[in-house]
């Protein structure tokens, strides 16, 4: 009896719309916190160099710096594909529709503006430094999703 009442009552707008809105926000702040002192590079690259020393004890300092820059960029660009993954599943908000270009056009131009915030948020931390190299590849990131989303969705509405 509770559940049919439940579903009787009808999703408010606003309520319909945080549960779509909330992941991105939400995704915002940790990639906010990924941008303190606490992700620089000395602290990420002491974690690594356990890691990597536990693996491969022979490891030359210059191998250590190529994996510690392959493994940071590819954060970069990781965080901002799910950024935009997230970005696009607001702007759906559930609709039946498969794909919207102009979805994906804004899910990608929120990632560039909030790519570059996020990079100059860095120039005011005391061990970090914001690059527009960064935010070139958060921005490929998020635009490597997207387009591997629509590759996806094409190929399942052929089948």
């Amino acid at each position: 009896m509770a559940e049919s009442v439940k579903e009787m009552r009808p999703q408010s707008a606003a309520g319909g719309r945080l549960k779509y809105w909330a992941p991105p926000i939400i995704w915002m702040s940790v990639i906010f916190w990924f941008s303190t002192d606490l992700f620089s590079a000395d602290n990420t690259g002491s974690l690594l160099s356990n890691v990597l020393s536990f693996i491969y004890p022979g490891a030359t300092r210059e191998l250590f710096d190529s994996i510690h820059f392959c493994v940071r960029k590819a954060g970069h660009l990781t965080v901002y594909a799910v950024f935009a993954l997230l970005l696009f599943r607001a702007f759906r908000s559930g609709a039946h529709a498969r794909w919207r270009p102009r979805w994906a056009l804004s899910s990608l131009l929120i990632v560039f503006l909030y790519a570059l915030l996020d990079e100059y948020h860095q120039t005011f931390t005391r061990h970090r430094t914001g690059s527009i190299y960064d935010s070139l590849i958060d921005t490929s990131g998020a635009a490597t999703a997207l387009v591997l989303l629509w590759l996806f969705r094409r190929k399942s509405e052929k089948r």
